[in-house]
C-alpha cells in the first residue's frame, strides 16, 4: 500500500501542471495518506488509482463522483496495471449501491466470471490510463 501511495504522489506531482495544480504544491502542502490496517486480506496491490484520484481530487477541489468505484494500480508514467478479485471487489460495490466501476483495461477478460445480475446493474469501464481515471471519475465542478 505505501508503494502504492508513493506512485500515486509521484504521478500528481509529475503532472501537476496538466491538472490545474501549482507545480509547487508539495511545498505548500503536507499531504498525508493513512490506510489502516484492516480485517480484510489483499493479494496484493489495488489502490493506485484511486488514492491519484484522492489526490488530484483534493489539490483542485474537485469531487468524486459518488456512484463511481474504480480499481487498478498506477505506474509513475501513469498505465494503469491489472488487480486481483475484480469478482468480490464488483459484489461488494454492487452491494454498496454502486453503479459504475472502472477497472484496468488488462481485466475486462475477467468481467466473464461476474454473475448476470451484476453484469446487467453496473457499467464496467475498462481504462489503460490514470489520465481517462481522473476524467470519468471526478466532477468538474469544484467545491469550495
Amino acid at each position: 500500500m505505501q508503494e502504492s501511495a508513493k506512485a500515486s504522489y509521484s504521478y500528481v506531482r509529475a503532472k501537476a501542471k496538466k491538472y490545474g495544480i501549482s507545480e509547487e504544491f508539495y511545498k505548500e502542502n503536507d499531504i498525508h495518506i493513512h490506510v489502516p490496517e484492516g480485517a480484510v486480506p489483499k493479494d496484493g496491490p489495488s489502490a493506485g488509482i484511486t488514492l491519484t484520484t484522492a489526490i488530484v481530487s483534493v489539490l483542485t477541489n474537485r469531487t468524486v463522483k459518488a456512484n463511481v468505484a474504480m480499481t487498478g494500480e498506477v505506474t509513475l508514467r501513469g498505465n494503469v496495471l491489472a488487480i486481483g478479485g475484480l469478482k468480490e471487489k464488483s459484489i461488494s460495490a454492487h452491494r454498496s449501491g454502486i453503479n459504475t466501476v472502472i477497472i484496468p483495461k488488462d481485466n475486462e477478460k475477467d468481467l466473464d466470471e461476474l454473475p448476470q445480475i451484476i453484469l446487467d446493474e453496473v457499467k464496467f469501464i475498462p481504462v489503460s490510463s490514470v489520465e481517462e481515471v481522473i476524467g470519468l471519475a471526478l466532477n468538474e465542478s469544484h467545491v469550495s
